[in-house]
Formats: C-alpha cells, sequence, structure tokens
C-alpha cells in the first residue's frame, strides 16, 4: 500500500520512513512524483490544523494516503510564541530564529523560561477518513545556545528532561521528543484506521 508524506524535510522523512516500512506501506515523498509537489498554505490556527493542510494537499496532488506533520516551540513567557510561527518567526534562518528568541528572553530567569515542543501529526485517507495526534516536550529555554552536534532548529536553545536536544543522540531524543512522542502515537492511531 502506498503513503504520501507531504513534506520537504529529510529528517521528518527518515523518522516517518521508520515507522511505515515495517508496517508494509512503500513510502513515498516529492522526489517520486511525476511532476512538483505544490507547497500548502498554511493558514491553520493552529500546529494540527496546519497538518491537515498539508496532508489534504498531498492527497488531493496524488490521490494516496498523505501524512504530514507541524511543529514549533511555545515560550509560556511569550504567551506561547513562536508556536505555530516558529520557522518564520524571525523571517530568516534557524540562527535568526534563535538569536531572535534569546533577545525576547533577555534578562528572563530560568524559571520563567518554561517551554514546550509540539508536533501535531495528520494523514487523510482517500475514503475521507482522517485523524491528527500530538505530541510534546516540555523543559525550558537555555541562557545562551548549547554546543552539540545534535538537532536542528530551536534545538539548541532547548533543555529537556534529559538534558539539551543539541548534546543527545538521536535515540534519546525519539524517547522523549515531541516528535517521538506524536509518532507513538501515530502508529497506534493508523493501526486502528487499517483494521476498518
Amino acid at each position: 500500500m502506498k503513503i504520501f508524506i507531504a513534506t520537504k524535510n529529510a529528517k521528518k522523512l527518515k523518522e516517518l520512513k521508520r515507522i511505515l516500512e515495517p508496517m508494509g506501506f512503500t513510502v513515498l515523498c516529492e522526489k517520486d512524483l511525476d511532476k512538483p509537489f505544490l507547497d500548502a498554505v498554511e493558514d491553520g490556527k493552529t500546529f494540527e490544523e496546519n497538518a491537515l493542510i498539508k496532508a489534504k494537499s498531498g492527497l488531493s496532488q496524488t490521490g494516496f494516503i498523505s501524512v504530514a506533520d507541524d511543529s514549533g516551540i511555545c515560550v509560556d513567557y511569550l504567551g506561547g510564541a513562536p508556536g505555530i510561527y516558529s520557522a518564520r518567526y524571525s523571517g530568516g534562518s534557524d540562527q535568526d530564529n534563535n538569536d531572535k528568541l534569546l533577545r525576547e528572553l533577555e534578562n528572563v530567569p530560568m524559571e520563567k523560561r518554561t517551554a514546550y515542543y509540539v508536533a501535531a501529526i495528520a494523514c487523510v485517507f482517500p475514503d475521507g477518513r482522517e485523524f491528527t495526534v500530538r505530541g510534546e516536550c516540555h523543559g525550558h529555554i537555555a541562557f545562551c545556545e548549547q554546543k552539540g552536534d545534535g538537532g536542528f532548529g530551536y534545538d539548541p536553545l532547548f533543555i529537556s528532561e534529559i538534558g539539551p536536544f543539541s548534546q543527545v543522540t538521536d535515540e534519546q531524543k525519539d524517547a522523549v521528543s515531541h516528535r517521538g512522542r506524536a509518532l507513538v502515537k501515530f502508529k497506534e492511531e493508523l493501526k486502528k484506521y487499517l483494521e476498518v
């Protein structure tokens, strides 16, 4: 059975392939299509809405079961920002986003630097069925970037229960991360939908 992953992010694709291929799916992505994949306009108000928008776009362009995710970081002191705007928070690169976040938290004490990552995964079927799942990982924003070889995005700033995400292995991160938790729920939910 074919399933389309509506992402251009190689790390997300790899994570989803690890779960879907052992379930018997042939995983397709943009490079497997005969025509360019058009990005959806992410104008939802929640991570779940944006994931569904992207998954529905994947279904409409391919005709296959489609999966997409939306993720970001929410900082309590900033009222949940950057939230759904995490990727485009500064209008620049990951480094620009991190720099902006640090500026906005300048002189804020550690106890008020609580934050959480969110990952929402949506799956839509050609017969109209759909579902979303959500995973979260809570922690704090560091006072400065935590050097390390791991992670991407806001990971150099995020300190989880197991330490800075930039300093842990992929396996350690998968066990506690927002995406890891969402993927566990996704796999369970997908099995239920396939039994129907």
